[in-house]
């Protein structure tokens, strides 16, 4: 009888301490979700050509402090920031749009203060005219969950087709902020946002831009046509950190094998 109860007890044991095993891999989980980092997927072509969409990264939440957006299962009706510092020129950050559920994500152009303007297609930050060069067309594989997309169609430019893949063309520019901080945009044609008047960013907010210019709803365009405004300080969620997956769409979740088929590989491990 002692050997069946100490037989019985160890089973219990051994039950308890998985039981607590998962409870603390959750706990942790969790507190890594919320405090420190969290996964976003892209879900568009607006930040073309250094983000694709099937993208999955990994945003960084403590750069910029912590507010009701950044902490949803924490403090829902948290008013402000606390801890952390403040966002620079060239970030790609995660945010919440304003009024809603969303979670977009854009690159950071205008700190509070700042004026912007657009001009033939030309960021005009504080008066001066941001370097703007062009550099070889984007090649981008035309591919399920990435076709190739323009915005008019007389933007709309031949395909490239090599070792039997097609690829999209698209034109690029490298832009390189006050500071020395580049990145690359694409521009397809003369549109709208290519000549703006002066925008003017009120203290507390930020002005966004996409990096494919013309495919992009951002700060150009007020929410009243879908667009950004100006984003309050309070809406960010954080910083992009590092793509940790990337598939073109192909993969279908019945077949497991085409998990690996459709990834990435080369984009995986990219940093912003």
């Amino acid at each position: 009888m002692a050997t069946k109860s100490k037989s019985a007890n160890g089973k219990n044991g051994g039950v308890g301490e998985t039981t607590r095993f998962l409870l603390l891999l959750f706990l942790f989980a969790l507190l890594l979700r919320t405090f420190v980092v969290t996964p976003f997927v892209i879900p568009s072509g607006s930040m073309l050509p250094r983000v694709m969409i099937g993208e999955y990264l990994f945003v960084a939440k403590w750069p910029y402090g912590f507010s009701r957006y950044a902490l949803p299962f924490v403090a829902p009706d948290l008013k402000g920031r606390f801890l952390g510092g403040e966002p620079e020129r060239g970030d790609v950050i995660v945010f919440r749009y304003p009024g809603s559920d969303d979670d977009w994500v854009k690159r950071l152009i205008g700190l509070p203060g700042d004026t912007i303007q657009m001009r033939a297609g030309q960021v005009i930050l504080n008066g001066k005219a941001v370097p703007k060069v062009r550099i070889a067309d984007y090649l981008m594989e035309r591919t399920p969950n990435s076709p190739c997309r323009y915005v008019v169609q007389q933007a709309e430019l031949p395909t490239v087709t090599e070792d039997g893949r097609t690829y999209c063309r698209y034109v690029r520019y490298r832009e390189t902020l006050p500071g020395g901080r580049s990145y690359e945009v694409l521009d397809q044609w003369r549109g709208e946002g290519d000549d703006t008047g002066v925008y003017t960013v009120p203290p507390g907010h930020y002005f966004m831009m996409g990096d494919n210019r013309d495919d992009s709803a951002d700060s150009r365009y007020p929410l009243a046509r879908e667009g950004i405004g100006f984003l309050p300080r309070d809406n960010l969620i954080g910083r992009a950190l590092i793509v940790f997956f990337s598939t073109d769409g192909s993969a279908s979740w019945a077949k497991p094998w085409t998990w690996f088929t459709a990834a990435r590989w080369e984009r995986i491990g990219g940093t912003f």
